[in-house]
């Protein structure tokens, strides 16, 4: 079940990692990096194709009150994303390096970061208060390592 089709979570941003589709991490190699972290997380539903590599994964963090689903995507619509992103970017300030790793991009993960909105015992409202993008920051950064990728933050329109 996707963290959209539950209701004490609610959706707030998403991230990706941008990369080249031959380096499609394994789906153990993700477990691997993501139980490395120092934060403590729950992984729930790893999916794999026939070769065992990535497909999707939720990941919670009850410390973070928070959660994430996270899928791989490539192909057209990827390559698009890349081109439209590095037109954006060039009118700014980027790190040029990171920009010029985006040429070869033709893969994503998808990171949809969700706050959890129930299940608390706080009852003036102000869940949003312990919501903590924390463990959604080191999961982005594993997975960047992991693939060699680039991080970007749609919202801001930056590489991270």
């Amino acid at each position: 079940m996707s963290t959209f089709e539950r209701d004490e979570y609610l959706w707030r941003e998403t991230y990706f990692v941008l990369f080249p589709a031959e380096r499609r991490p394994l789906l153990a190699d993700v477990e691997r990096e993501l139980r490395s972290l120092p934060e403590r997380l729950v992984l729930e539903q790893p999916r794999a194709d026939e070769q065992g590599r990535f497909e999707s994964i939720t990941v919670r963090a009850p410390a973070d009150f928070a959660a994430m689903d996270i899928s791989y995507e490539a192909g057209e619509s990827v390559v698009e994303q890349v081109a439209s992103l590095q037109k954006e970017l060039k009118r700014g300030t980027v790190d040029l390096a990171k920009l010029a790793k985006l040429k070869d991009c033709d893969a994503r993960l998808d990171l949809m970061h969700f706050e959890q909105v129930s299940g608390s015992d706080n009852d003036d409202g102000d869940i949003g208060e312990m919501f903590d993008p924390a463990g959604m920051l080191l999961v982005l950064e594993a997975l960047v390592r992991l693939t060699g990728g680039v991080g970007v933050d749609p919202q801001s329109g930056t590489l991270l």
